[in-house]
């Protein structure tokens, strides 16, 4: 999964950048309200994290118009006021969270696992093709009855290939997702870590290929190859 992060305080951005990459998250992050508001538009997130005051645009404003273009991201709000009043009015504006400053890193990692369910909510939390299964709850993968470990990124890539099952998923739609920064466009990292992946899955000799490649596309995941 990937997210957001708008929070003008580096001394607070960098140990949560940390804590969310080390729970499996993939982060873009800055503190500028602005250039949150663009990143947010560009590119879909599972969860944004907002601070309400930042500089160029005041968090209230980055959600106000996030709304108004019809983006649906869940928002958790970071604030350092507690009245009643502020959590009303942030709610009321559309954010689906509200978490005060100075908060437990394990709780805010809670609470955005808890908004990333809730996106998916009207979807099992077990994604299913042919023999290969993912518990997004448990972030455990079988096939054949096998257990597979992944590494946090290839397990964010298999996740993002099954929910968009029988799809086809360009590179940079892959890039956008999976990764926290920017890749070349020379740069084959997609490439190698969906290698990775096909062998990672291939339990046996007898495991029927499931991630298939369309030329000049992307690739898709599906039980039939297409």
């Amino acid at each position: 999964m990937k997210l957001l992060l708008v929070e003008d305080s580096e001394a607070l951005r960098r140990p949560v950048i940390k804590a969310l990459k080390a729970s499996g998250f993939a982060v873009d992050a800055t503190g500028d309200g602005q250039e949150g508001l663009w990143m947010a538009l560009e590119h879909d997130y599972d969860v944004i994290i907002l601070d309400i005051m930042l500089p160029s645009l005041d968090g209230r404003d980055v959600l106000k118009q996030l709304r108004e273009a019809n983006n649906e991201s869940p928002v958790l709000f970071l604030t350092a006021k507690d009245a009643i009043e502020d959590r009303v009015a942030g709610l009321r504006l559309g954010a689906d969270d509200y978490l005060v400053k100075s908060f437990a890193i394990e709780e805010l990692i809670a609470r955005v696992e808890a908004l990333a369910r809730r996106k998916y909510q009207n979807r099992s939390p077990k994604l299913v093709v042919a023999d290969l299964e993912l518990d997004r709850s448990a972030k455990t993968v079988m096939r054949a009855q096998q257990s597979i470990s992944l590494p946090s990124q290839l397990f964010a890539l298999l996740e993002y290939l099954m929910l968009n099952t029988n799809k086809v998923i360009s590179r940079t739609q892959i890039e956008q997702h999976i990764y926290d920064e920017q890749v070349s466009p020379s740069s084959n990292v997609v490439d190698t870590a969906v290698c990775a992946l096909r062998k990672a899955i291939s339990v046996s000799s007898n495991s029927a290929p499931l991630i298939h490649t369309r030329r000049g596309m992307g690739y898709m995941i599906s039980a039939e190859k297409p």
